[in-house]
């Protein structure tokens, strides 16, 4: 079995249920499959679960996949939690198991049917993993609306990265090709965190009446800003501690990569 306290996870070798939301999602993974997954991908995704949870930051995601471990295409675009995204003209050959799901740059994306005014205002994050960053200099990996003060949007521009949360566009310090975790969290209206390359940066900018836009993911709402990335996981909800996230999000898509043959 298992044993964790807050903060740490003790990893299993052999597969046995332990969370009853992981359970859940793994059998309707497999369902989509049509197969089961290896034990040591179900451990990571049981680990994940428990660790979120552990850290109490599970409840505040509403919107999530893995977009890796999954046999299929199908399997991987069922949701972690909340309603299953639209697919926009994703194949079976975009998929990789290890890696995630690859955009295009001009006509794939995914509609997360999460709406970008579900969240309350001031307690909001929208969270990446990516593994192979954008090769051209716009694009979103997650956005709503386009480039009002109002909607959301998390991707590189010509020379930055760039997080907008109910409010203006923000550029941050670091690579505009960086890989891994990339997420923005807004916890109040006068501030966004945001969280790249395993550092945390604070942006003072007030927050605005968010747009009422499904969220998309590699691409934005409205002004194409289509993304030809490659993203592991998503992750959309209420204000949640991005370290956090960070550390199970990598542990999780390293898991994952290590597990399959």
């Amino acid at each position: 079995m298992t044993i964790y306290v807050p903060g740490k996870v003790t990893l299993r070798q052999t597969w046995q249920p332990m969370d009853p939301d992981a359970a859940t999602y793994i059998t309707a993974v497999e369902a989509a499959d049509g197969q089961a997954l290896e034990e040591k991908v179900k451990i990571a995704i049981d680990n994940f679960v428990i660790g979120c949870k552990a850290d109490g930051i599970w409840s505040a995601i509403k919107a999530s996949c893995i977009l890796a471990g999954a046999r299929t295409l199908d399997g991987a675009l069922v949701p972690l939690v909340g309603t299953a995204p639209t697919n926009y003209n994703f194949v079976s050959g975009d998929y990789n198991r290890e890696t995630g799901l690859v955009g295009d740059g001009s006509t794939k994306y995914l509609d997360s049917n999460r709406n970008n005014n579900a969240d309350p205002q001031n307690s909001k994050h929208c969270a990446v993993s990516l593994t192979v960053a954008n090769s051209e200099n716009v694009a979103a990996y997650m956005g709503a609306g386009g480039s009002s003060s109002n909607a959301m949007f998390v991707g590189r521009g010509s020379v930055s990265l760039i997080v907008r949360l109910n409010s203006n566009a923000v550029n941050l310090t670091g690579s505009p090709t960086a890989t891994g975790f990339y997420a923005a969290n807004r916890a109040e209206q006068s501030s966004i965190t945001a969280r790249v390359s395993g550092e945390t940066q604070i942006i003072s900018i007030t927050s605005e009446t968010p747009t009422a836009d499904s969220i998309f993911v590699f691409n934005r709402t409205a002004g194409d800003v289509f993304a030809n990335a490659r993203i592991a996981f998503y992750s959309i909800g209420e204000s949640l501690d991005l370290a956090l996230l960070d550390a199970r999000v990598t542990d999780l898509i390293n898991a994952i990569g290590a597990a399959i043959p």
